[in-house]
């Protein structure tokens, strides 16, 4: 194999920093691209606790005035990740999280701050580390979006460039002003460079000028190119769609395996079931619900928002409570849906918990412990619930968009390759499609062998990196043959 450096470009990288499923596949790809012959290193901020993590730190470059205050670009590791760090304490050094004030407003700043991780890449694309100079330039998100900009601005020899797609709801938009004071050309500023509705996008930026372009699953590349599912770019990646491409994601099958798991109170393995149901009671143990083994338990880990459809799962609550079912429900976000279910739990205990937050202990204990997974999202760019839920035997129920649709195979189904049912998929993404589907999931729970043969056909599918990650090197070089 032709060895391949790449650049990697994100705003959070697990185990360092997490919001979302974004940190988990900056995290875990470089990793499994190393057996592809792919040398992936990943550039994020120097927010407190990467540079806290940081091991091997070696100072590469410094500025004593980098968008507007001194600078450094630090090299280092951890957890077996090879890692540029950008530390400009003005604009990362902050408590909590990454792109938001404690009361949940987006830091002012943001634009400059990721125009800034953007600039950095683009000077790495042209050699500012000798060491290491990319022939690709892969950029994640809006938030690295501004890096394919830089670079075909700088209108010198550059490396190829690709733009991930992990979610088009957020966008990087900002007022036109910013272009002056980040170093972009005016001349940029028009409807077919980084104009968007009068301010500019960096999305935009990064879907216009990367040589390709990929989202994390095969039916939301095609989405997103219809007018809704673009939400207001569609037309570009219609436009754009001969180098558009979607490559499902996998998770870290050694952080979520449950034979060696250390967050599960009993680990377990394909070949025998049987603590699962001791996970299962000291799962309703942490939820105040009933000890039953015979109830049907709901697993929800998400942010509680409309986008993950949890507006419907709060109508679905009757069906729930009728069906003789529980929910387990762990996640935070839209402040009515938080009181909307902390309600419903006051209202049946033992029925419905609630915890607010994120605890990943939790979220480890719910894929062990729940009989089933729901997610019930409106759009869902891939997911990676459902992905650990068939490698820990819970069934998913999800609904039929995005990788949800790409992923789990509907217990009336069997795929194209003749796979055998893992789950429950519902459309139209509505309370009363999922509610019917529940209680066909109700029936199907109580009809052992069926469920057993949902739960084996799960954790017989491979939902690692390994095929993921060939789809990503055989991009890689393709782009730098084409370029050639």
């Amino acid at each position: 194999m032709t060895p391949v450096r790449v650049l990697a470009v994100a705003s959070e990288v697990y185990p360092l920093v997490k919001t979302g499923g974004l940190a988990d596949v900056a995290g875990a790809l470089p990793v499994a691209l190393k057996a592809q012959g792919v040398e992936m290193r990943t550039l994020l901020p120097g927010y407190p606790d990467v540079i806290r993590l940081l091991s091997g730190t070696e100072e590469l470059r410094r500025w004593p005035d980098y968008f507007g205050g001194p600078g450094r670009l630090l090299a280092g590791s951890h957890a077996g990740l090879d890692l540029f760090v950008l530390d400009v304490p003005h604009l990362y050094a902050r408590p909590g999280n990454p792109y938001v004030t404690t009361d949940g407003v987006d830091w002012a700043d943001n634009g400059a701050r990721f125009a800034a991780l953007s600039r950095v890449a683009a000077d790495i694309g042209h050699g500012l580390v000798p060491a290491f100079v990319p022939d690709v330039v892969h950029a994640h998100d809006w938030q690295a979006g501004l890096a394919p900009a830089y670079l075909h601005y700088d209108n010198r020899p550059r490396p190829g460039t690709v733009m991930t797609i992990h979610n088009m709801a957020y966008q990087g938009k900002f007022a036109p002003e910013l272009i002056g004071s980040i170093g972009l050309p005016w001349h940029a500023f028009n409807v077919n460079e980084l104009e968007y509705f009068g301010g500019i996008s960096f999305l935009k930026a990064g879907l216009r000028l990367a040589d390709r372009i990929t989202t994390v699953s095969p039916t939301y590349a095609k989405e997103i190119q219809s007018d809704e599912g673009g939400m207001g770019l569609g037309g570009l990646l219609r436009e754009r769609s001969n180098v558009l491409s979607g490559i499902l994601n996998g998770i870290d099958t050694e952080v979520w395996n449950p034979q060696t798991d250390p967050h599960i109170a009993y680990r377990f393995g394909a070949e025998d079931l049987t603590f699962r149901a001791a996970n299962k009671a000291v799962l309703q143990q942490q939820f105040n619900l009933d000890c039953s083994d015979e109830a049907p338990l709901l697993g929800v880990i998400s942010r509680l928002s409309w986008q993950k459809g949890l507006d419907l799962l709060m109508e679905a609550i009757p069906t729930i409570l009728r069906e003789g079912m529980q929910l387990a429900l762990l996640g935070s976000g839209d402040r009515d849906l938080q009181d909307g279910y902390q309600a419903a739990a006051r209202a049946n205990p033992g029925r419905i918990g609630v915890v607010i937050g994120y605890d990943e202990i939790l979220a480890h204990l719910i894929q062990a412990g729940s009989d089933a997974l729901i997610v019930p999202s409106r759009f869902e760019p891939c997911g990676l619930t459902q992905l650990c839920a068939l490698r820990y035997g819970a069934v998913p129920i999800v609904s039929r968009v995005g990788g949800l649709e790409d992923t789990i195979v509907d217990i009336g189904e069997a795929d194209a390759s003749g796979h055998d049912a893992t789950g429950f998929k519902f459309a139209p993404v509505t309370a009363d499609a999922l509610a019917g589907t529940l209680r066909k999931a109700n029936i199907a729970f109580h009809d052992k062998l069926t469920w057993r043969r949902l739960q084996r056909s799960g954790l017989a599918t491979d939902v690692s990196w390994r095929d993921r990650a060939g789809d990503y090197a055989a991009l890689y070089r393709g782009l730098m043959a084409a370029r050639a």
